[in-house]
Parts: C-alpha cells; sequence; structure tokens
C-alpha cells in the first residue's frame, strides 16, 4: 500500500472513531485530488464539488464503509466516481466549461506561461471520452497501475491500458 493509501486509512480510522469530526483531515488529504478525478466525469468544477461533498457526507454519515474497506482510497474514488455520475444522471446533461479558472492579472510571466499550459491540458483533457480522462488522471497524477484503476473504474487493467493509450494519443494530438 503506498504513502496515501495509508494515510485515507489511518483518517479513515480517525472518522469511525470520532465520526464526522474527524473528517477534516481526510478532506484535507483527498479533497484537492477527488475533485480533480470528479471533473474528469463531470466536465463541471461545481458539479464535481458537488459529488465530492456527497461522498464525504456518505463516508461522514457511514464511516464504517471506509474504514472497512481492504483499499481506502480506492474505494473513496470509486464513491466520488459513483456520486459523480448521480450528479449528472440528476441533470440529465453534462456542462462545459472552457476554463477552470479565470486568469488574474498581475503575474509574472512564467505564472501566466504555466497556468495557460494548465487551461490547455484540461480543456484538451475534457475533449476526451470520459472512459479515457478518467485514466488518464488516475494514471498520471495518482500514480496508479492498471490494475488499480481497473479496480476504481470495474474494468480490466488491460482495458484500462488501452484507453490511457487512446487517451494519450488523442490528448498529444490536441496539444500538439
Amino acid at each position: 500500500m503506498d504513502e496515501l493509501s495509508q494515510k485515507v486509512r489511518l483518517h479513515a480510522e480517525r472518522v469511525a472513531e470520532s465520526g464526522a469530526a474527524g473528517l477534516a483531515g481526510l478532506y484535507d488529504l483527498t479533497c484537492q485530488r477527488l475533485v480533480r478525478f470528479a471533473v474528469t466525469i463531470s466536465r463541471n468544477q461545481h458539479d464535481a464539488e458537488d459529488a465530492v461533498q456527497a461522498a464525504l457526507l456518505r463516508v461522514a454519515s457511514e464511516p464504517g464503509l471506509l474504514h472497512r474497506a481492504e483499499q481506502p482510497w480506492p474505494y473513496l474514488l470509486r464513491m466520488v466516481r459513483n456520486e459523480t455520475l448521480l450528479v449528472l444522471r440528476r441533470k440529465q446533461r453534462i456542462l462545459r466549461l472552457p476554463n477552470l479558472r479565470d486568469l488574474v492579472t498581475r503575474r509574472n510571466v512564467d505564472e501566466v506561461e504555466l497556468q495557460e499550459t494548465h487551461q490547455a491540458v484540461w480543456q484538451a483533457l475534457r475533449r476526451l471520452p470520459v472512459e479515457q480522462s478518467q485514466v488518464v488522471v488516475l494514471k498520471t497524477w495518482e500514480e496508479f497501475t492498471f490494475a488499480e484503476i481497473g479496480e476504481v473504474l470495474e474494468i480490466s487493467p488491460s482495458t484500462a491500458a488501452s484507453r490511457y493509450r487512446y487517451g494519450m494519443e488523442k490528448l498529444q494530438g490536441l496539444l500538439s
């Protein structure tokens, strides 16, 4: 189990012991990563945040779920994925925003260039099929193996690998 999984397990134990009061540490540890993952599915920052909140609310109300999970981090990712899909089903459409956030003026040239690169990557990710962008985010940012990705997304490791390969090929084309 990697370091993040161990930390998630520790925080899951705290939530199980102290209920909602122990949720702050889990939130601080995982929120940014969970929202990033949910955005790949929802294509909308606000919907992603709603899905993460719903998943963490479920953890708070049923702390044993995460605590008893054999692999708590992939289990939490799966919870967020399912909540994101529920949000999308309720809305019956996917909203697409051109940017994750607006550029703020008066930045150093390097920061502006970095932000523009960041926006270009996220815009390209949003143009990928959801199935591919999920795998790319889990492989690239979360450094999951294809077996772990398969577990989270409930697909085979070979399917995860092919979605990653096709997604990266499309990203390369979109970004070049």
